[in-house]
């Protein structure tokens, strides 16, 4: 922490640090509503899905767990885009340069959602052969033929948001989340249930409606795009798309590891949610409220991280160490103070947090309260950890380093993280709260370690 703490210090001589978190927050705080606009969407399908019969919402929640791996890879790729079209609108290159680097990302999206959906073709065989009840697979099946189309105009939306990001215009992408957020709970409505002069089509209509919503927020920002006098100008989104060899590698070569880090995780959450059906029903029910709280709050950090990645790419295209220092360290800090109050609202009003998710004074949820609200005590803890391996991992992303960012994380989560949770869970009276205690220390080595690697980059300047 020594390079933070003389970075900060010499910010009083020439008020820089009022300016840098002043944009930062000015870029973030759109980028977080929208990342909460974006997860909303899939709450109001899970929801509308458990109105129809909790068998149509185990079906979904399975098709849904299916997708996300291939498509957090895909975000992961076409996110890259924000980092570099950030580092050439930094080095003042023309706008055919941030042209054709948007159009890569394009392009990307729409292969990765080829591939995926020749993949799910096998969806209901694949579930079939590991295991899953055989109406559950069939009908995860129906959701996915309705859902998985969304997937080529979401990659499409995310690809878009980046190249926005970079100019320093999230504001349009909040726009169509929100705007997605009341058409897809209203499409969910009218489609499931057959109301507003919709057809009942069941659990594929949920997924219909999702994709329609995922076209429609590309769309808006498309639209922006057009309205935009200086977006106008950029032709970002001009057919035709031509993919260029070294652009597309470059986009996959720093956007792969970062698609395949989210997805390392994501995966050991997930791994640590089969394991709490393991242990008890108790441990699912508190586990899934203590990590939808987690899961809120962490959309902050995640944000700030977000527009770190453009200051800081803005400022390495420019080629000037002491703005991505300045930067970096800002972002960083807005984080750590925003992960301080929610580790604070989690020790301090745990039950509050609580309420919302199950009924706290009722005798029969007991246990599960009292289980959530111990698990929330260690969430406060990997608070600290989680919303700093956030930063910093966008950070580097903003300097085109992803590589040994992935190594990092997967040894942290899944040699640390994975292996610790299991034997304390499974070991151990702990239970549920050896699982959690396996998951902050996996955050936490991966936060030491990230902060290593930004100490080394720092002190070597920054190298290309």
């Amino acid at each position: 922490m020594g390079g933070a703490t003389q970075t900060l210090r010499a910010a009083a001589a020439d008020g820089w640090l009022r300016r840098e978190l002043a944009s930062t927050l000015a870029l973030g705080w759109p980028i977080i509503l929208a990342n909460v606009a974006i997860n909303a969407m899939t709450a109001t399908d899970f929801m509308m899905l458990g109105w129809l019969s909790p068998h149509a919402l185990a079906s979904g929640s399975v098709g849904f767990f299916l997708y996300q791996p291939p498509f957090l890879l895909g975000i992961g790729v076409v996110a890259a885009l924000s980092p570099i079209a950030a580092a050439k609108i930094g080095a003042g290159q023309d706008p055919a340069a941030l042209r054709r680097a948007t159009h890569q990302a394009l392009i990307s999206a729409v292969l990765v959602a080829v591939v995926v959906w020749i993949l799910l073709i096998w969806a209901t065989p694949f579930l079939l052969a590991i295991g899953e009840p055989a109406d559950v697979a069939r009908d995860a099946g129906v959701y996915l033929r309705g859902f998985q189309w969304g997937l080529a105009p979401s990659l499409l939306f995310f690809a878009a948001r980046s190249v926005f990001a970079a100019l320093e215009r999230p504001r349009p992408a909040l726009v169509a989340g929100l705007l997605a957020v009341a058409f897809n709970a209203l499409a969910n409505y009218a489609l499931i249930f057959g109301k507003l002069g919709m057809p009942a089509l069941g659990i594929i209509g949920s997924g219909l409606a999702t994709t329609l919503s995922q076209a429609l927020m590309f769309a808006i920002l498309m639209a922006a795009a057009l309205i935009d006098p200086r977006m106008r100008k950029l032709r970002l989104f001009a057919l035709p798309w031509r993919p260029a060899g070294a652009e597309l590698a470059g986009l996959w070569r720093l956007g792969l590891p970062i698609g395949v880090m989210i997805v390392a995780e994501v995966g050991v959450f997930a791994a640590a949610t089969l394991a709490m059906g393991l242990i008890s029903q108790t441990a699912i029910e508190a586990h899934t409220i203590a990590l939808q709280i987690a899961s809120l709050a962490f959309m902050v950090p995640l944000g700030l991280g977000q527009a770190a990645t453009v200051r800081v790419g803005r400022a390495y295209g420019a080629g000037d160490r002491l703005a991505i220092s300045r930067a970096g360290w800002s972002a960083f800090s807005l984080t750590m103070i925003f992960a301080v109050l929610s580790a604070g609202a989690m020790i301090g009003a745990p039950r509050l947090l609580v309420a919302p998710f199950i009924d706290v004074s009722a005798p029969a949820n007991a246990d599960s309260v009292e289980l959530a609200v111990a698990l929330l005590k260690i969430a406060a803890l990997f608070q600290i950890f989680d919303a700093s391996q956030a930063a910093l991992a966008n950070m580097l992303r903003g300097v085109h380093d992803s590589r040994i960012p992935l190594i990092i994380a997967l040894l942290g989560y899944w040699a640390v993280g994975a292996p610790v949770g299991v034997a304390l869970g499974f070991g151990t009276s702990l239970g549920a709260v050896g699982v959690w205690i396996g998951l902050a220390l996996g955050l936490a080595a991966v936060a030491v370690l990230l902060m290593s690697r930004w100490l080394v980059k720092q002190r070597h300047g920054y190298p290309v």
